[in-house]
């Protein structure tokens, strides 16, 4: 008797959430800066130096998705680098202009 008694119990329980429907993933993407640019130099390990249209050169290596699907960057290539606010000079390459 007394076990039926604690699972009634436990279910009249309403459990409060302690954070916000927001999931991390959600709140990192959305503190990602995205730019454009174009590749400047081939660095060793998959790295390129990137001219933003800003004038700033950043280090970035491509996404993952570019990796899986085989997208070469080349010198001279228009890309777009999302970057983090916390490191500026770092970055990651997303997209291929065609």
């Amino acid at each position: 008797m007394r076990g039926k008694h604690l699972t009634a119990w436990r279910a009249a329980i309403t459990y409060l959430p302690f954070f916000s429907a927001k999931t991390q993933e959600d709140m990192a993407k959305e503190d990602l800066i995205e730019f454009s640019g174009t590749v400047t130099e081939l660095l060793p390990n998959a790295m390129f130096r990137v001219k933003l249209d800003n004038e700033h050169e950043v280090l970035a290596h491509t996404s993952g998705k570019m990796r899986k699907n085989r997208i070469r960057v080349l010198a001279g290539d228009r890309v777009n680098v999302e970057m983090t606010p916390y490191d500026l000079t770092k970055g990651r390459i997303t997209f291929r202009f065609k």
